[in-house]
């Protein structure tokens, strides 16, 4: 079984996601954001992020609580993900907002996309797997 079955995430409201759920399914996990700032942190609470994914994106699927994705206190979650796919120069650190990692039905980290690579972008990659 993959690791990636046994990661937990925290949820707003004090809930966790256990990714066993995830099971059989492509998933595609995304670095969310709001708002962008240079060099600070997301400025909105969880409330909020929700929010404004649900209204702007018409986002439906669970969002993860606010968190860091980098440094000492990273989450275990994009831990696991950088360590089994690295960006570009084959540098781990998450470099902004709306990075993706494509994980396959066996629970594999099949691909690692910048921010700047749109949803369309990775369509032909999304359809391979489903």
């Amino acid at each position: 079984m993959s690791a990636f079955y046994s990661l937990k995430a925290d949820l707003p409201g004090g809930k966790t996601f256990d990714f066993e759920e995830l099971k059989g399914k492509v998933v595609l996990v995304v670095n969310v954001a709001s708002k962008w700032y240079f060099g600070g942190q997301e400025p909105a609470d969880d409330t909020e992020i929700a929010s404004f994914c649900e209204l702007n994106h018409g986002v439906t699927f669970p969002l993860m609580k606010k968190s860091d994705v980098n440094g000492d206190h990273a989450n275990d979650v994009y831990k696991y993900l950088k360590e089994q796919k690295s960006g570009i120069l084959g540098l781990s650190r998450i470099k902004w907002n709306f990075e993706k990692f494509l994980i396959d039905k066996e629970g594999q980290v099949i691909q690692r996309w910048a921010s700047t690579t749109s949803p369309e972008a990775i369509d032909k990659e999304l359809e391979k797997l489903l």
